[in-house]
C-alpha cells in the first residue's frame, strides 16, 4: 500500500477536478482513530482515489491509472492485474481444515454474524475453515446450486485472505448498499492466503465472476455464473 499511496500522490498533479468539499474535520477524526481502524481508513481512501483516477483522467493518461491499480488490496483480498496466468492444473485442495457445519454451528465457530441472502434462501451446504488455536474459524462459506454459487464471509479485520490474478479488462468499481465494491466479470485465478501471509498455491482454482465488498467489519465475496446486477441483488439481500 505504501507504493500505491506514493504513486497516487504523484498522480494528483495530473487531476483537473472541481474544488472538493471541506473534509478537514472528518480526516482529523480518522487520524485520531486507533491504529487498526486508521489503517482500514487508508485502504478505503486508496480504493476511492483509484476509482476517482480511472473516472477523471483523460484517455491518454488512463493507462497510468491502470498501472497504479495493478495491485490493489481491498476488503481482505489482494487483486493483481497481470498477463493471463496459466490455468490451475489438477484438483485444488480445500481451504485449511475446511469442514461442513450446520448454520447454527458455523455461527458459533466464527466471530462475525453469518448473514444469509434472502434472494437465495437457506444454503444447501455451509463450510467453515482455517481455525485458530482456540477453534475460531477464519472463513464461513454458503454454497448454492450444487456448489457452483458461493458466498464467502470472513473477518475483515484480519490480513489478506484471498489472492486473485486478473488479466485484461473486466474489473470495475460498483456499489453495494452504498459501499464501494469490486466486480470481476471474467474468470480468474484465486488462491488462499494462510495466516502467515503465504499464498497457498495448492488451493489455486479458476474462479467465476466475483463481487467483493466489506460491510460492518466483515468482508464478503459472491462467486458464480452471475451478472453484476444479479450479484449486487444477492449482496444487498443479506440479512
Amino acid at each position: 500500500m505504501d507504493d500505491l499511496e506514493r504513486e497516487l500522490r504523484d498522480l494528483s498533479a495530473w487531476l483537473e477536478t472541481p474544488e472538493p468539499p471541506d473534509v478537514t474535520a472528518r480526516v482529523r477524526a480518522r487520524l485520531a482513530a486507533p491504529v487498526r481502524r486508521r489503517r482500514r481508513w487508508r485502504y478505503h481512501l486508496a480504493a476511492l482515489l483509484v476509482a476517482v483516477l480511472v473516472a477523471v483522467l483523460p484517455p491518454g493518461r488512463a493507462a497510468l491509472a491502470d498501472a497504479v491499480a495493478g495491485l490493489l488490496r481491498f476488503a481482505g483480498i489482494t487483486i493483481a492485474v497481470a498477463p493471463a496466468p496459466a490455468p490451475p492444473t489438477g484438483s485444488p485442495s480445500p481451504l485449511p481444515a475446511q469442514r461442513p457445519a450446520a448454520v447454527d454451528e458455523a455461527q458459533r465457530k466464527v466471530r462475525f454474524p453469518i448473514r444469509v441472502p434472502a434472494r437465495l434462501g437457506q444454503p444447501e451446504r455451509v463450510l467453515v475453515a482455517d481455525p485458530d488455536d482456540r477453534g475460531n474459524c477464519r472463513v464461513a462459506t454458503l454454497l448454492y446450486r450444487a456448489g457452483t454459487l458461493r458466498v464467502d464471509a470472513f473477518d475483515g479485520r484480519l490480513d489478506v485472505v484471498f489472492h486473485k490474478r486478473v488479466s485484461g479488462p473486466g474489473t470495475e468499481w460498483v456499489r453495494v448498499d452504498g459501499n464501494f465494491a469490486v466486480w470481476i466479470s471474467a474468470p480468474h485465478s484465486v488462491s488462499y492466503t494462510d495466516r502467515t501471509g503465504v499464498v497457498r498455491l495448492e488451493t489455486a482454482r479458476l474462479a467465476a465472476s466475483t463481487l467483493i465488498w466489506e460491510e460492518a467489519g466483515v468482508s464478503y465475496r459472491i462467486e458464480g455464473d452471475l451478472t453484476g446486477a444479479e450479484a449486487i441483488e444477492i449482496a444487498e439481500s443479506l440479512e
